[in-house]
């Protein structure tokens, strides 16, 4: 199993209180160990802290920066701020989507790369921009997302 390396659930709760107040920071710590907050994860959450799951759950789908959902090893972000849409990020998110066979939200079925739209990523002067999972792409133009994707796929290669 690839989670091998990985904390326990358990682990990750030992290191907080049993208090409400630090729900938050579980759900971040548990994405930040899994990549995702599982159903599991949020049962056992919810027992740890004596916390009725929605309310968990309803934490987990108020912060982007939260997935309920497993992403991909590689997440393609393309930046839709007002300088990306006006430069062109829509045709920029339809290249990812045609190169990838996904749509956004989706994962693609080897678990490799994922999509996100995002609001801003604060990098507008090189609009419109594409996160490929660390790396900044900026001044994106069409044809060059595809080039993106591949360059990530053969890093993966390269790097296992």
């Amino acid at each position: 199993m690839e989670e091998e390396n990985k904390k326990g659930i358990q682990e990750v709760l030992d290191e907080y209180p049993k208090e409400q107040r630090h729900a938050l920071a579980i759900l971040q710590s548990v994405q930040k160990e899994y990549g995702f907050i599982s159903p599991n994860s949020l049962m056992a959450i919810s027992q740890y802290l004596e916390t009725p799951i929605s309310e968990l759950f309803s934490i987990a789908t108020f912060y982007k920066a939260l997935s309920l959902t497993k992403k991909g090893k590689i997440v393609i972000k393309v930046c839709d701020g007002t300088a990306c849409h006006i430069r062109g990020s829509a045709q920029i998110l339809e290249e990812c989507k045609r190169a990838l066979q996904i749509n956004e939200g989706e994962t693609t079925p080897d678990g490799l790369f994922s999509i996100e739209v995002v609001n801003c990523v604060g990098s507008c002067a090189m609009a419109p921009v594409v996160i490929c999972g660390e790396e900044y792409h900026g001044n994106v133009q069409i044809g060059q997302a595809a080039e993106i994707i591949d360059q990530a796929k053969g890093g993966v290669g390269n790097h296992e």
